[in-house]
């Protein structure tokens, strides 16, 4: 029988913990959050899944678990040590960033708790190397403020502000409130709202631009999207 299992948990300091069971051959779509993952599997890999702008699509050949940790928007490009538009779309060794990563996979193999030794490994480079203190402004601002309104909130030039979201993001700020407000209305129709209401609440003119969006950034309808 095939299937598969998602589980999500808390961890302190990060986005979450989490992990993937599969039984056989499967295919998932994975889809823009804004966020930065670091992933090992019982298969042996063990790879950084940056940023995205459109759907990634996985593939699994057979049984297997995939455990991994989440770094919030503009959190892990400092863990990896590379700015955020380095990452965008990609899915990269660990030890291409890290250098050797022959210890933390052994204890990876022999952890009982897998997701644990990932996050350690993450929080300790993360306290070496902490965000851009305005990552998070950026992160938290009102679309409608515009480009130009943002960098003159943080004292930034338009330039500057481009930059620095890149490095952090890896994202632009327009493309970065475009994939936030996207998640956010993801989640919003995976908690049963109304697909016309997560349109209104989210800031979309309408349901058919939701819609829109949603076909543009996860490659298939939301009412798809969202189906267990």
């Amino acid at each position: 029988m095939f299937g598969r299992v998602y589980v999500e948990r808390p961890f302190a300091g990060l986005a979450c913990a989490w992990q993937r069971t599969t039984a056989g051959h499967e295919t998932g779509r994975v889809v823009p959050d804004g966020c930065t993952d670091v992933m090992w599997s019982t298969s042996g890999e063990l790879f950084v899944a940056g940023p995205d702008t459109r759907a990634h699509l996985t593939t699994s050949s057979g049984p297997g678990t995939l455990f991994g940790v989440r770094f919030g928007p503009g959190t892990g490009p400092a863990v990896f040590g590379v700015p955020g538009h380095v990452l965008r779309d990609e899915r990269v060794p660990l030890a291409e960033l890290w250098g050797p990563t022959a210890r933390l996979e052994d204890e990876l193999g022999a952890a009982d708790d897998p997701c644990a030794v990932l996050g350690a490994a993450a929080l300790g480079r993360l306290r070496a190397r902490p965000p851009d203190p305005v990552a998070a402004a950026i992160a938290a601002a009102v679309p409608t403020t515009g480009v130009a309104g943002l960098a003159a909130d943080l004292g930034l030039s338009v330039r500057q502000l481009h930059r620095r979201s890149l490095a952090a993001f890896g994202y632009g700020p327009k493309v970065l409130h475009r994939v936030l407000r996207f998640h956010r209305a993801v989640g919003l129709a995976r908690a049963g709202v109304p697909f016309a209401e997560v349109a209104h609440r989210t800031g979309y003119a309408d349901q058919a631009h939701l819609s829109r969006e949603v076909r543009d950034l996860a490659g298939v309808p939301l009412g798809q999207l969202i189906r267990p």
